[in-house]
């Protein structure tokens, strides 16, 4: 993959076909191949630096903070005690700086399958890796999978901050994650997954919400604005244990006084209910979520 010419980084991919997003490189940071996966740390001439992993995006210095909080705060407001959450994935450390800010929070546990990501993360990206020295983590590395299936009812909420579906992520789209978390849940937990953009592959957006609908009494989607991400929006995926769960409206409400001792710089109510506003032509995709489904599972059938 050769996406770094005359000094810009182009994120090409077959997830969103026709379009690439272009950033100015003034330094390769580092660049390895681990044992997962490609990993790359650029300088970038307005962004700052920027993670890249396989070739994809996964964050940048200037709008991470939008992606960080927001699939933090989403399913983390909308429980009412949200004593001990577990986070998969996450390698940069930022999901754990943000969900360690929350006061009904006391335990966290990290799973990250690839201790290079963030060992590169500690050295490169530190204003995201000072989540992995908070007193309330416990980091873990090993499979997320094997992780949950040894605590069965143990969490309140699960959030999982994977990559794009390619790679070691791919398995974290799939019914049977979904219904993994299910287990590993307390009754009345939530979770929330990244589950991409209704703009650039609209079916893979409704194929996550129907899994988690098929898993889950309660599920909505609901996105955010990162500019660095494909179409300038990212997705999550949302589901409760609890079927009167209403993501639309949070059940902790912080201050303006609040959030600012937190440094909340995307996050706030207003932003928690908007962002399950969806434009008609995304009510549409997810309403349909289930008939998509069920043509992929059987493809021999005529619409």
């Amino acid at each position: 993959m050769d996406l770094l010419k005359q000094g810009w980084f182009s994120e090409l991919n077959d997830l969103w076909p026709g379009m690439s997003l272009s950033l100015e490189v003034q330094e390769v940071l580092h660049k390895e191949k681990s044992q997962f996966q490609d990993i790359m740390v650029l300088q970038t001439k307005s962004h700052g630096k920027a993670l890249i992993l396989d070739g994809i995006i996964q964050c940048t210095e200037s709008d991470e903070f939008a992606y960080q909080e927001m699939i933090s705060f989403l399913p983390l407001c909308c429980h009412p005690s949200p004593k001990r959450v577990l986070i998969v994935g996450g390698g940069d450390g930022g999901v754990a700086r943000e969900v360690a800010k929350h006061p009904d929070v006391e335990k966290i546990d990290q799973v990250e399958i690839d201790e290079r990501v963030i060992e590169v993360s500690k050295k490169y990206l530190p204003s995201m890796a000072v989540g992995f020295s908070h007193p309330k983590l416990s980091l873990h590395v090993e499979d997320g999978f094997k992780f949950m299936q040894q605590h069965e009812q143990a969490f309140d909420v699960v959030i999982t901050d994977s990559s794009d579906p390619v790679g070691p992520a791919v398995s974290l789209f799939q019914e049977s994650y979904f219904s993994l978390m299910k287990r590993a849940l307390k009754p009345g937990g939530i979770v929330c997954s990244q589950g991409g953009t209704t703009w650039a592959n609209p079916e893979h957006v409704a194929q996550t919400l129907s899994h988690c609908k098929a898993t889950f009494p309660a599920a909505a989607y609901g996105f955010a604005s990162v500019p660095t991400y494909p179409t300038g929006q990212i997705g999550f995926v949302i589901g409760s244990l609890n079927e009167e769960t209403n993501f639309k409206e949070p059940v902790r409400i912080f201050s303006e006084e609040e959030l600012e001792s937190m440094q909340m710089r995307y996050y706030n109510a207003d932003i928690h209910r908007a962002a399950f506003i969806l434009p008609r032509f995304a009510q549409k995709i997810l309403s349909s979520e289930t008939h998509i489904s069920d043509r992929n599972n059987n493809p021999g059938d005529v619409a």
